[in-house]
């Protein structure tokens, strides 16, 4: 789902939801720790940030 970046791009915020959830629901069942969990989460939020960044940069009359 990181990979994703036409999905990204597409929807930012409902794509950056489903990373969270993904990664909260991994954790829950006890499939990553907590280490990992933190790991996730940080490469969700630098998804999200190089997904406004990049819609921000590509705006007509930039």
């Amino acid at each position: 789902m990181l990979k994703d970046e036409a999905s990204l791009l597409e929807h930012p915020g409902a794509h950056h939801k489903l990373l969270l959830s993904e990664a909260h629901a991994l954790h829950r069942a006890q499939i990553i720790n907590r280490d990992d969990l933190s790991d996730l989460l940080e490469q969700a939020d630098g998804a999200l940030a190089y997904a406004v960044e990049t819609l921000f940069d590509h705006q007509p009359g930039k």
